[in-house]
């Protein structure tokens, strides 16, 4: 099939080169002439593991190509996913803006029969507004609907970054909203097509009515996002209690009522998704009359959460860090990402700075992101920051190591040698990857989430 993808961001990038993969013709759309040069000259411009490898091959192939011409987008596929960036706005609601010009470009050169499908995360409600917008452009243009038939379809994606490709190689669903109507069945047939290859062993698709397959992605991320925070506070009353909660995880998570996931105590939720997508919905719920105090309460937990850390080396250091060094392990929200946003090392950079200490930063990807992050955050105090080549770089000098991602190169060090590199044998460890005994017989003192801490 012919499919065009507008908006060469994460979503679209992932979505772009896995259906190019399948055997489809895709021309991705975007704006951003930087993007283009950096796609079109064999680069990526986000890192996402196995994405490079699948762009490269297909694009080798001939079924994938990038370009910022919107005329030729519109004409090429007659699935045209709409993936680009919905940014919260000041109230906290999804910013349309970049969706909506995508649709009224679509309405300014389609020519026949177009299924438009929104990918990104959007309100409910927003399928009226991309099909009002594009009906707008045909009747500046004098089209009706005989002339220029659509339909507007709901196909939210369900992608953790790290592990995306395959994610959407190997769906647990597919939620496909569609209209009832005539054009509505013709796009479900197209996308069922479309589809079709991930339903060979057992249907995976889900079809269901706009504004539910809308609903569905925003409940997903706040019910994820609910899990952590209610983990996390589990685990600051663990502290308190003298308990364990990786033995408290273990004992709930074998009910197969709750299940592992999403159970693990740490630093909080960041990225692009859960902070941005809780905050929608809460807000969605605010203009229908009906407040979510449920997501109140997650959203502030993980506020509070981030500065978990910070709380931690105060108690056992003092308020005055001045002279102070940290040596700081993680800066992506999470592992196998360049992601900072909303990544909680932010805030403990920010707050070990302002409380007088200087840090030695290490990730093994994101530096670059990191530095630009940390630069808009920090102004001046960036003289404080002070990035390394290596993870044990970070420890030369430093008073105490403090992790705040769990990469899997964190996971095994040599204790020797960071008792060796640090002045104190500290570690304050905001993803519990050490087990509290093991540092007992190293003979490092380990301040972790929820992990026998009993107050002092």
């Amino acid at each position: 099939m012919k499919v065009t993808i507008i908006g060469s961001g994460y979503v679209g990038l992932v979505t772009g080169a896995c259906l190019a993969d399948l055997g489809n013709d895709v021309f991705s759309l975007d704006l951003d002439p930087r993007k283009i040069d950096i796609l079109n000259s064999g680069g990526v411009p986000i890192y996402e593991p196995g994405l490079a490898e699948l762009i490269a091959r297909n694009r080798a192939a001939g079924r994938l190509q990038y370009s910022s011409d919107i005329a030729a987008s519109v004409a090429h596929g007659e699935v045209q996913f709409i993936a680009v960036g919905t940014p919260s706005g000041e109230d906290g609601s999804a910013d349309l803006q970049y969706v909506l010009a995508a649709a009224r470009n679509i309405g300014r050169h389609m020519k026949g029969f177009k299924i438009v499908v929104d990918k990104s995360t959007v309100p409910v409600g927003t399928a009226g507004k991309v099909a009002a917008a594009i009906q707008d452009e045909l009747a500046n243009r004098g089209l009706g609907q005989s002339e220029a038939a659509f339909s507007v379809v709901s196909n939210p994606e369900f992608l953790k970054e790290g592990a995306a490709v395959e994610d959407f190689m190997r769906p647990d669903r597919i939620v496909i909203g569609c209209d009832s109507d005539a054009t509505g069945e013709q796009a479900k047939a197209a996308m069922r097509k479309l589809y079709s290859p991930f339903n060979r062993n057992h249907e995976r698709t889900l079809y269901m009515d706009v504004r539910s397959a809308e609903f569905t992605k925003y409940a997903a991320n706040a019910m994820l996002a609910t899990r952590i925070s209610f983990m996390n506070e589990l685990a600051n009353l663990a502290d308190r209690v003298g308990a364990d909660i990786e033995h408290v995880r273990l004992g709930i998570g074998s009910d197969p009522r709750i299940g592992y996931s999403f159970l693990y105590a740490g630093t909080g939720y960041g990225g692009s998704c859960f902070p941005k997508d809780v905050q929608a919905l809460m807000r969605t719920a605010e203009e229908n009359g009906q407040g979510l105090k449920v997501l109140h309460a997650v959203e502030a937990v993980n506020e509070q959460q981030k500065r978990v850390l910070v709380d931690k080396i105060v108690r056992r250091l003092g308020e005055d860090l001045s002279g102070r060094t940290f040596g700081i392990w993680g800066l992506a929200f999470k592992p196998n990402t360049d992601d900072m946003r909303e990544a909680p090392s932010r805030v403990v950079i920010a707050e070990l700075l302002q409380l007088g200490a200087s840090v030695r930063v290490y990730d093994p990807v994101s530096m670059k992101e990191a530095r630009h992050a940390l630069e808009a955050d920090l102004g001046p105090a960036m003289s404080k920051v002070h990035f390394c080549d290596a993870q044990m770089d970070a420890l030369k000098g430093a008073d105490a190591l403090v992790i705040v991602t769990e990469w899997k190169a964190f996971r095994s060090p040599d204790f020797d040698a960071i008792k060796t590199a640090l002045k104190e044998q500290l570690i304050f460890d905001g993803r519990n990857l050490f087990e509290p005994e093991a540092m007992r017989d190293a003979a490092i003192e380990y301040q972790a989430i929820g992990r026998n801490s009993l107050p002092a």
